[in-house]
């Protein structure tokens, strides 16, 4: 068996009859996961009333090791047990009116690093990871309470829902996930995460322009942001090194270096600093954030004409060269900042694949 590592989607239709499944899916279906069906007694060690109805259940392994054992009554309450290999992460299924990703509701369970077991419902709000708000939703969950059971190497969810009406075929989403979720139930893999601005501007157009290319923004934002760190600090220990050798009088230069300096700390601060995105300090934080790289982005660039002026007072090849660094730097700022008001590009709803997503065709080809 593999071990599930990263993050994979599957949409199916879930009726009165077998799943719907994509063609391309059907492929992953072999005997040892048809085997999942029969090898294991969930009444042995699921609670009542799940025990009491399992054995009873049409069981249908869907792709890899995942498999759907479901049934419903003529109240309209469907009792679903979802199985999947398990190592760590979580497991969800949700549902949705429409076969999108928005407006739809999930449950989602693991079990902690302690062996608890741990299952809530989540309401998809929109297309951004942070929209995937923990302990909320539009699922009717009954009385019985949901129940995550770790038995052997599967993970098992089961839950009742009570749907308003019955429907033929219902839009249901799986989504798996290796990455624990974090403390506040939050889904993303990068919700701990920060990123640290101090004067490199590719850096910044980095994490304001590809947004939309998650993780590869953060990855490239951060490394360079850290190398820029690395380099800015070395500059000050040389500039030490040449004033205390040739006492040169440059006060706007060595002042704007040492602001520039404390700037980059209060950025590396900020790692440790950063709230939750729930928290109303965060948009404070933001705030601290966003304007100290901006004006540590517009001292560097001051300092470093200054620092040419003074080092090649006689020669133009420095700032003419600089000169074309920055003003092809503003231009690229301009038309990408362009694009971003149009919404062509930058833009995480358009992009960013959710913590859960269905293919709209799926749902049309029945």
């Amino acid at each position: 068996m593999r071990t599930l590592i990263g993050f994979y989607i599957l949409c199916l239709l879930l009726g009165q009859d077998l799943p719907f499944l994509l063609a391309d899916d059907v492929n992953f279906i072999n005997d040892s996961t048809q085997n999942l069906c029969f090898a294991t007694r969930l009444s042995d060690f699921l609670p009542p009333p799940y025990s009491n109805i399992s054995d009873s259940m049409p069981c249908t392994p869907l792709w890899n090791t995942f498999v759907l054992r479901y049934s419903e009554n003529r109240d309209n309450v469907m009792t679903i047990i979802v199985s999947a290999l398990y190592t760590t992460g979580w497991v969800g299924v949700g549902f949705s009116r429409d076969g999108r990703m928005v407006g739809s509701s999930a449950m989602v369970g693991w079990i902690t690093k302690k062996g608890h077991a741990k299952i809530k419902q989540y309401y998809l709000q929109g297309t951004e990871r942070d929209q995937v708000v923990p302990d909320q939703g539009e699922l009717q969950l009954q009385k019985v309470p949901p129940v995550v059971a770790l038995h052997g190497a599967m993970i098992y969810l089961a839950f009742q829902v009570k749907f308003t009406v019955k429907v033929p075929r219902r839009a249901v989403i799986l989504a798996f996930s290796s990455v624990y979720p974090s403390k506040l139930g939050r889904l993303s893999k990068h919700d701990d995460k920060t990123t640290v601005i101090v004067d490199f501007s590719k850096g910044a157009i980095l994490a304001r322009y590809l947004r939309h290319r998650d993780p590869l923004w953060y990855y490239l934002h951060i490394s360079i942001q850290f190398t820029g760190f690395i380099f800015g600090l070395a500059a000050v220990i040389l500039g030490i090194r040449l004033y205390n050798r040739i006492q040169p009088d440059i006060p706007a230069h060595r002042g704007i270096g040492i602001f520039l300096l404390i700037l980059s700390i209060l950025q590396v601060l900020a790692f440790f600093a950063r709230p939750h995105k729930e928290t109303k300090m965060r948009r404070y934080w933001n705030w601290y954030h966003h304007w100290i790289g901006r004006i540590s982005l517009f001292f560097g660039a001051v300092n470093i004409l200054l620092g040419i002026r003074m080092a090649n007072s006689g020669e133009d090849g420095w700032r003419i060269g600089y000169g074309f660094v920055l003003a092809v730097t503003l231009l690229a700022f301009i038309v990408l900042e362009i694009f971003r008001i149009r919404g062509s590009i930058g833009s995480p709803s358009s992009h960013t694949p959710p913590s859960f997503e269905t293919h709209p065709s799926s749902t049309s080809s029945v």
